[in-house]
């Protein structure tokens, strides 16, 4: 049983890892985000979470974010869903 709580445990929290702002060219940028929701599916707030940061990162260049594309891929019992955004700062 301690092993099983562990393991949960590790789940979460590596469930949760962002992969931070990757640029894809040089004005497109990309975040992709794990989830994980018990029972599967994403959680509600790992989309706003990547919109938060998208928009963080372009407020430092004085700059809005605007979404190119955003792909939502829910997670099933045992394996995270995955969030990733695609956005450029205007």
């Amino acid at each position: 049983m301690k092993y099983i709580s562990f393991a949960a445990l590790a789940l979460i929290i590596s469930g949760c890892a962002s992969s931070g702002v990757v640029p894809l060219t040089a004005d497109k940028f990309m975040i992709s985000k794990n989830t994980v929701k018990f029972g599967g599916g994403i959680s509600a707030s790992a989309a706003a979470e990547v919109h938060e940061e998208a928009n963080a990162f372009c407020t430092k260049q004085a700059k809005k974010a605007e979404t190119i594309d955003l792909q939502l891929v829910p997670g099933r019992a045992g394996s995270a869903g995955n969030v990733t955004l695609q956005f450029r700062c205007i």
